[in-house]
């Protein structure tokens, strides 16, 4: 067991891509792409979890991802992630960001977006992440899908498009399965990979 600890404590946070830096930096997304409501935003960090997400999902460039939401006229980025607390105290949960904090050269080397052709069904996600995240759902440190009371990032994504009608992924989850941690998760690779979603920008370092 004490040579798989660490591996273990890695493991437990490969969904995250957190990035714990709050120098603002060039944003990876250029001036000439215009996001829209319900757009996915993916990318990929420096970090060690990060690495370990990438290492993991063999089949993506990303490790963390968002949704574009309005906000009085303003294209924000909702996106659930933990360690990256906007004050003392403040819970892992779901978060309202800037496109340029998201996508900020200071910890992010790779950068995507991806829409769904539907307008209407791409503003109805929006809302229901927008919601969630009024609401202040937490992070979900379990992984657990099948409960939305709690959220992990790819995990608010595909809720949110179910919500508007439209599965992005299939029922396929990725199995972590140690000596007492047992996650069935969706990879970021599968919303890379969705057939719903067209890619409208992507830049790998």
């Amino acid at each position: 067991m004490k040579t798989t600890f660490p591996f273990i404590i890695i493991l437990l946070t490969m969904l995250t891509a957190c990035c714990k830096t709050k120098t603002e930096y060039n944003s990876l997304l250029p001036d000439s792409v215009t996001l829209q409501e319900g757009d996915v935003v993916m990318r990929r960090c420096t970090s060690l979890s990060s690495r370990m997400v990438t290492w993991t999902d063999t089949d993506g460039a990303f490790s963390h991802t968002g949704i574009v939401v309005d906000s009085a006229g303003i294209p924000m980025i909702v996106h659930a992630v933990p360690d990256e607390p906007d004050y003392a105290g403040d819970p892992d949960r779901v978060k309202m960001d800037t496109p340029a904090r998201f996508f900020s050269s200071a910890h992010a080397i790779a950068a995507a977006v991806l829409r769904h052709p539907d307008a209407e069904v791409a503003a109805s996600a929006a809302r229901c992440a927008a919601e969630k995240y009024r609401q202040h759902v937490l992070f979900d440190h379990h992984f657990d899908d099948a409960d939305t009371t709690e959220l992990y990032c790819t995990e608010l994504i595909v809720h949110a498009y179910r919500h508007a009608g439209v599965e992005l992924v299939d029922s396929q989850r990725h199995v972590v399965d140690l000596p007492g941690i047992y996650y069935r998760c969706i990879l970021p690779s599968q919303l890379e990979h969705s057939t719903q979603l067209q890619t409208i920008f992507m830049f790998h370092s």
